[in-house]
């Protein structure tokens, strides 16, 4: 191929000019994803355990990317601070008893950085201001517990599955009461004696009131909760009058 032709000279102009244009789209969109671009200010939290968080990761407010995390350094054995950049835009929402905490995007996501809000009486944050945090819970802590969980649920499963089949068998007290035809025939009887009973004792007692002897007992029981029907709905008409004149006094 000849490299002094036109032809040659113009493909390699239109490569050489696609190729910056394509550098240039790139660097804007790496600068825009990490606010090189914008005006940010600066915010800082502290772990014990970032958990897989790493520079460059998003940091949102309110379900909303509203910066990166800058640089993460350790402290000491126990404590790893985390720099954010934040859009400056959005300083004036974030206060200063909001909390940073560790999630992620989705079940398998990257990890983020997010912002709870914080009262709407509290001040704003300044710039380089240290926010509190929430620890985040590892996989590996929620795995274990789900591991105990599901053992659990399987002891009592068998367990269950155990006193059915005793009670299928006719094992235990439960297990006779309800194979065992002769003590449901029982229940059933000593339940229409126990109604007989109950219509003996209330026609025994009516014919109690009717009695000479006891007649005037009952008559006293008889006035004795008339009275207090008698008083309770006074008290009752009492408390209607008192509601009124308060309201009266209101208007």
């Amino acid at each position: 191929m000849n490299t002094n032709s036109p032809k040659f000279k113009v493909r390699l102009g239109l490569f050489v000019i696609v190729g910056l244009a394509l550098f240039a789209l790139a660097i804007f969109a790496i600068g825009k994803q990490k606010n090189l671009f914008d005006p940010v200010f600066q915010l800082s939290t502290r772990f014990n355990n970032v958990s897989g968080l790493q520079v460059g990761n998003i940091v949102r407010f309110s379900g909303i990317n509203v910066g990166t995390v800058d640089a993460i350094k350790i402290v000491n054995d126990t404590t790893v601070q985390v720099n954010m950049l934040i859009k400056a835009d959005v300083q004036k929402f974030i206060k200063v008893d909001s909390e940073a905490g560790i999630g992620s995007e989705g079940i398998i996501g990257d990890r983020i950085l997010t912002i709870s809000n914080g009262g709407v009486k509290s001040k704003t944050v300044s710039d380089g201001q240290l926010l509190a945090s929430n620890e985040p819970v590892e996989t590996d802590a929620i795995m274990q517990s789900l591991e105990i969980t599901a053992g659990n649920a399987a002891i009592a499963s068998a367990d269950i599955s155990e006193i059915l089949n005793k009670v299928n068998s006719g094992n235990g007290t439960l297990g006779r009461l309800i194979n065992d035809e002769q003590i449901a025939k029982n229940i059933d009887q000593t339940i229409v004696n126990l109604k007989s009973s109950t219509k003996g004792l209330n026609e025994n007692m009516e014919a109690a009131k009717h009695n000479f002897l006891l007649r005037g007992y009952f008559k006293k029981k008889e006035k004795a909760a008339q009275k207090k029907k008698e008083e309770a709905a006074e008290k009752a008409d009492n408390a209607k009058q008192e509601a009124a004149k308060k309201t009266e006094k209101k208007k």
